[in-house]
């Protein structure tokens, strides 16, 4: 059993919230169009916003050089600015944030000794992959300041990828800390079931891929209703771009249509999984799929209501963690590594 004082894996709670947090933060830049709006990346020096109306104006003539500002924005004041500019402020401000609770408590905890050898080389992995995790943001903003008014979907995938990942990470840790008691002691006799969640993990994942494709390409906005695409249970023109291959990636009826199935394909899964297995556990996750897939159509629905879609992707997270507790929960307290979170 790995054991940490308490206090470590307190903090580690605390990383993962504000992991959460800035996955939801993402999700209101991206909704309200405010990613594009600091054009330079200053990863020690960008931390100060502009404190005057000469500064605010000099990063109002930046950003109205951009593409997004000369082609979509090119009216925009000080004022209307400001709004959009003070998310991706905030985004970014809360990232490196998180960078400081993370590795100013890890320095510490790593120089008393309260760190096993289990722990560091998986701690220090998240400070690497968390450093790497601002770089891509940046590659992905920068995708957006050539000669388009919007990131690249591809980068912006990645990016929300592995947010996830470092927040699955997290949470895994967290559950390894914490009190076994809930471990089932027959749970290495129910290895079908453990298999079956991280396959459900596995396929939560896809399905975050497809939905993030979709809202790069902001093609959840082509067919708003539910459950058929526009009238069409298969809809027209899944497979008008050439070569053909290229149509689940960069046409946006056939990235929605993926999602779409995937997605409901992922809550039947869970909701076998919870009728199989009965536990509080399983349920839970089960109610939050349903809950998920409600999240979902309402936001198609609505024509993707910003505060609706910013529940949905939450909510993503949220079945994540249900699950990840799950599949910790199915694993025998004498196995002890993270990654038998996503293996058989």
């Amino acid at each position: 059993m790995q054991t940490a004082p308490a206090s470590v894996r307190n903090w580690l709670i605390v990383v993962a919230v504000m992991i959460l947090l800035m996955i939801v933060i993402g999700a209101l830049t991206r909704l309200t169009e405010s990613g594009l709006s600091m054009v330079e990346w200053r990863p020690v020096t960008g931390w100060l916003p502009p404190l005057s109306d000469a500064a605010w104006s000099a990063e109002l003539e930046k950003y109205l050089s951009s593409p997004q500002g000369r082609l979509i924005n090119r009216g925009f004041n000080v004022v209307e600015f400001r709004q959009i500019f003070w998310l991706e402020y905030s985004h970014r401000l809360w990232g490196r944030l998180i960078g400081v609770v993370f590795a100013l408590p890890l320095a510490w905890f790593w120089i008393r000794g309260q760190l096993t050898p289990y722990l560091k080389p998986r701690l220090l992995a998240l400070l690497v992959l968390g450093g790497l995790q601002g770089a891509l943001g940046w590659a992905m903003v920068a995708s957006g300041l050539i000669d388009r008014p919007s990131v690249s979907h591809y980068r912006l995938a990645a990016h929300l990828l592995l947010a996830v990942a470092l927040y699955a990470y997290t949470v895994w840790l967290v559950l390894e800390l914490g009190p076994q008691a809930a471990r089932r002691d027959d749970a290495g006799n129910d290895r079908g079931a453990a298999r079956a969640t991280a396959v459900l993990i596995t396929l939560l994942f896809v399905v975050l891929t497809w939905g993030a494709l979709m809202a790069g390409l902001r093609a959840g906005t082509a067919h708003n209703t539910f459950p058929t695409m526009s009238g069409h249970w298969i809809p027209p023109g899944l497979f008008e771009l050439s070569p053909w291959w290229l149509n689940p990636f960069e046409n946006g009826t056939t990235i929605q249509f993926t999602h779409r199935w995937l997605a409901k394909l992922l809550v039947l899964g869970v909701l076998v999984l919870a009728w199989r297995v009965r536990r509080p556990e399983t349920l839970a996750a089960a109610a939050m799929a349903l809950l998920q897939l409600s999240l979902g159509i309402a936001t198609i629905l609505s024509g993707i209501n910003i505060g609706l879609a910013t529940a949905h992707q939450a909510g993503a997270v949220i079945l994540l963690t249900s699950l990840i507790v799950v599949r910790h929960r199915l694993t025998p307290s004498r196995q002890r590594p993270v990654s038998a979170m996503i293996g058989g």
